[in-house]
């Protein structure tokens, strides 16, 4: 199996297009899936009867198959970027719930109580105490979910959207190898940056873990 170079010469900037539609729609996903799960992870993490309807319903929508998802919201949100948006989100919130709520759980009920004596008021332990040393937890799940949701927008070329996945279709129904390949490649290299950055993020935002190490 050949790469036809001349093409990807003609096509640098469909290219280029198409990479950047991909990662807008995988990273509006985590930012909205982020959005839903924090809330709902804090109200799990604070009320336990909670925990199992909110974990269970979140692996519930995750079984359901991508392709379904799509097409049960084109009635609602047509063939738009919002239904692939829509869609990826649902999948990121079993990642993104079970890790923050996790990680909320992680955090030494010892520091809690040292807040409590202080006179912290609970929204703030929760904004300056939980979810800084949940941080490391709830990162790797925005990691898990970032990459996911990369290689999770080409099935919305089903539905007229998908960025990089439109390249599978083109090379499938042409036999041509060589979109098919680049789209393979370029969502890699999607993934594999995206992941690093979000290492990086993480390294300057938890400045008290490499001080431990």
């Amino acid at each position: 199996m050949t790469v036809d170079w001349s093409w990807i010469g003609d096509h640098t900037h469909d290219l280029t297009s198409l990479a950047l539609s991909h990662l807008q729609a995988a990273l509006l996903a985590v930012f909205f899936g982020l959005l839903i799960s924090l809330p709902l992870a804090v109200v799990a993490h604070r009320v336990r009867a909670l925990r199992g309807v909110f974990l269970g319903l979140s692996n519930v929508l995750f079984t359901i198959p991508s392709i379904a998802i799509f097409v049960l919201l084109l009635p609602v949100s047509g063939l738009t970027r919002t239904t692939t948006v829509i869609g990826l989100t649902v999948y990121t919130l079993v990642v993104l719930l079970r890790n923050t709520v996790e990680g909320l759980d992680s955090v030494p009920v010892k520091t809690k109580e040292a807040a409590k004596a202080m006179g912290t008021r609970p929204l703030r332990t929760l904004l300056t105490v939980e979810l800084p040393l949940a941080l490391p937890v709830i990162m790797a799940g925005v990691r898990i979910a970032t990459v996911m949701s990369i290689s999770l927008v080409s099935v919305a070329t089903y539905i007229g959207d998908g960025g990089l996945g439109q390249l599978f279709t083109d090379g499938f129904q042409r036999n041509f190898p060589t979109p098919v390949i680049v789209g393979v490649v370029l969502t890699l290299l999607l993934a594999l940056v995206a992941d690093a950055l979000l290492v990086a993020v993480q390294y300057v935002l938890t400045p008290w873990t490499r001080r431990r190490a």
